[in-house]
């Protein structure tokens, strides 16, 4: 689970909602046309942008976003690592079978178990990290188009209001409905687009460059492995992948195990 997406998004929301409570009624700010105009409208226009299945995509994209993690980038090296020695001291028929943290790298270490030749490994992978990008980038796009059409559909639903509003002036009862479709439309378009729409999409263009960078080090481990490349060569090869910080880690690491030697 990725508590900084979820923390956010709901503590905003509680935010948001406790100003309510601590004010007037609750019930002042709900309001079915209001809610029709800017919920309904945008995802309709959304939907006009894309295709059903883009469109549906990205709420699974979303899901996603939440729920799954990647792992850290020195506990993917070490894992890939202890792969490369597995596979230097038995073979990488000695991979069958065995567990790892990433279907993409259990995908790549099954072609590898296959026999498969270098070149096609690192072409099938690379699409299926072409495919992976995609996905991630077509949800963006959407939660992009929800924080742009949102504030749009709050402005359209304003704009009905006051239109309500001065064609009833004779009507003083009218009046008050009227006004609050008016700013309880722009008060929704703008909740969606901020506090929902530009977060997901957000997290998702940060999910999308981060799963591509580690399903780049799962190819490069992967290519060297079918190379019977040295494991500490290999890991001295992915550590390029670490964190300055990181790096300086290793690297002292290193070095007080080669002095305690």
């Amino acid at each position: 689970m990725d508590f900084a997406t979820l923390i956010g998004l709901v503590g905003a929301m509680m935010l948001i909602a406790s100003a309510v409570i601590l004010g007037v009624s609750p019930d002042v700010f709900l309001n079915v046309p209001a809610l029709l105009i800017v919920i309904g409208g945008s995802l309709l226009v959304v939907l006009a942008k894309f295709s059903f299945q883009q469109f549906l995509g990205a709420f699974k994209a979303a899901i996603r976003a939440f729920k799954f993690k990647l792992p850290e980038t020195r506990s993917a090296i070490d894992e890939l690592v202890d792969i490369a020695n597995v596979a230097r001291r038995q073979g990488v028929l000695g991979l069958e079978g065995r567990e790892v943290s990433s279907p993409f790298l259990s995908n790549g270490i099954q072609m590898l178990v296959d026999g498969q030749d270098g070149a096609t490994i690192k072409q099938l992978l690379s699409k299926e990290q072409l495919m992976t990008l995609e996905h991630n980038r077509s949800g963006a796009r959407v939660f992009t188009a929800f924080a742009d059409v949102g504030p749009a559909m709050g402005m359209i639903g304003t704009l009905i209001g006051l239109v309500q509003m001065l064609s009833n002036m004779e009507d003083p009862k009218s009046i008050g409905p009227a006004m609050a479709v008016a700013l309880l439309t722009t008060l929704y378009g703008a909740m969606i687009a901020t506090m929902i729409a530009s977060p997901i999409a957000d997290k998702l263009s940060l999910r999308m460059t981060q799963e591509a960078r580690m399903q780049s080090l799962y190819i490069d481990a992967l290519g060297a492995i079918q190379e019977g490349v040295n494991p500490r060569i290999i890991e001295q090869m992915l550590s390029s992948y670490l964190s300055p910080k990181e790096r300086d880690k290793v690297s002292e690491e290193a070095s007080a195990a080669a002095a305690d030697n």
